[in-house]
C-alpha cells in the first residue's frame, strides 16, 4: 500500500462554501499557511442558488458566480485547495490537529470547521425510495426535469418559497405544503409567490407518505386541523423544511446543541482550543451567505491570534 504523504499547515479549513472561502482569505492574508478541504467540489450550497439578491454589492448574481469570486479571492492569497477530499479520520483534541484523507495526513495548529448544513429529510415512507426519481432537495438542479408537470414543495421559509417560484419556470403547477396557517418567508418573497398563478398553497397540512411505482405519483397529506387525510397527484416532491449540520466526521469531538449545530463563542471558538466553527454548521440565528462569510473572517482572525502564542507540547 502506498504510504500517505504528510502535509503541515497553520490552519486547515474544512468546507469550501462562503464561510470556508472567507476564512481562507483572512487566514492566508494573515500570513498563515492555509489549506481548504471539501469532500465535494468547491462552492457549497450557494453554488446551487440560481439567483442571490441580498448579498451586498450585488443586486443580482448567481450563487455559482459569487462562489467563483470567493474562490478567486482565496487563490490570490495562496490558500491551497483540496477538493473531493474524503475524511477518514480526524483528531481535534491534541495541540497538533490531525485530519486523514485517502492519500494524505494533514496536520495543523488550528482547524476551522465550515462544513455547512444539508437539507433535512421529511422522514416519511417513500422519501428515500424515490430520491432521484421524483424526490429532490434542489430545485435549481432538477427543476428542468419537471417541464409541464406538477410538483410539490414542502416548507414555508425563504428557501421553500423561492424554490417554489423557481419551479414555475418549468412546472405547470406547484403546490406549497406548509404545516402552519401562515408562511415564515420574508414578506417580499411571499408576495411573489401569492401573485404567481401557478402556485397553490395547502396550509395546516403535513406529508405522511410519498407514493408511486417507478417514479413519484402521489403524496399523502393530512390536514392538522380536521385530521382529514387526502392524496395529491404530483410528479415531484421538493422538501425544504430546514437544515441539519454536516458534522458526522467530527465524531462528537466538539460541543453541539440539541440539533447538532456546533456551539461557539463570539470569536467562533469551539469547546476545543484551536478549533473554530463558522457558517451554517454552527449554532447561529441566521444562515445566509453574508453571515457565513462574516463568521469565516472572525474564525480566521481568531486563529491568527491563537497561533501568535502557539507553543505546542508535542506534535
Amino acid at each position: 500500500m502506498k504510504e500517505k504523504q504528510e502535509l503541515f499547515y497553520d490552519v486547515i479549513i474544512l468546507g469550501a462554501g462562503p464561510a470556508g472561502f472567507s476564512a481562507a482569505v483572512y487566514a492566508a492574508r494573515g500570513n498563515l499557511k492555509t489549506a481548504i478541504l471539501d469532500i465535494n467540489m468547491f462552492g457549497g450550497q450557494p453554488s446551487n442558488y440560481l439567483e442571490l439578491e441580498n448579498y451586498p454589492g450585488f443586486s443580482l448574481i448567481s450563487g455559482f458566480e459569487l462562489m467563483e469570486k470567493f474562490e478567486e479571492h482565496s487563490d490570490k492569497f495562496g490558500a491551497e485547495k483540496f477538493p473531493m477530499a474524503e475524511i477518514q479520520k480526524i483528531n481535534l483534541i491534541p495541540e497538533i490537529k490531525i485530519i486523514e484523507t485517502n492519500d494524505t495526513i494533514f496536520k495543523a495548529k488550528t482547524v476551522i470547521i465550515a462544513t455547512g448544513a444539508q437539507a433535512k429529510k421529511l422522514g416519511i415512507p417513500g422519501e428515500n425510495e424515490f430520491k432521484g426519481r421524483g424526490v429532490s432537495y434542489c430545485a435549481v438542479c432538477d427543476g428542468a426535469f419537471y417541464k409541464d408537470k406538477t410538483t410539490v414543495v414542502v416548507g414555508g421559509g425563504n428557501s421553500a418559497i423561492e424554490e417554489a417560484v423557481y419551479l414555475t419556470k418549468f412546472a405547470k403547477k406547484v403546490y406549497v405544503i406548509h404545516r402552519r396557517d401562515e408562511l415564515r418567508a420574508d414578506k417580499i418573497i411571499q408576495e411573489r409567490a401569492f401573485n404567481n398563478e401557478k402556485i397553490e398553497f395547502i396550509l395546516n397540512s403535513v406529508p405522511l407518505e410519498i407514493r408511486g411505482s417507478n417514479t413519484v405519483e402521489q403524496i399523502l397529506l393530512e390536514n392538522l386541523k380536521t385530521n382529514e387525510k387526502f392524496e395529491l397527484n404530483t410528479d415531484g416532491v421538493f422538501p425544504y423544511i430546514g437544515f441539519s449540520p454536516n458534522v458526522d466526521s467530527l465524531n462528537g469531538q466538539v460541543k453541539q446543541n440539541s440539533q447538532g449545530f456546533i456551539e461557539t463563542d463570539v470569536n467562533m471558538q469551539t469547546s476545543i482550543k484551536g478549533v473554530y466553527a463558522a457558517g451554517d454548521v454552527r449554532n447561529t440565528p441566521l444562515r445566509q451567505v453574508i453571515t457565513a462569510a462574516a463568521d469565516g473572517a472572525i474564525a480566521a482572525c481568531s486563529a491568527v491570534k491563537y497561533i501568535e502564542t502557539f507553543t505546542p507540547v508535542h506534535a
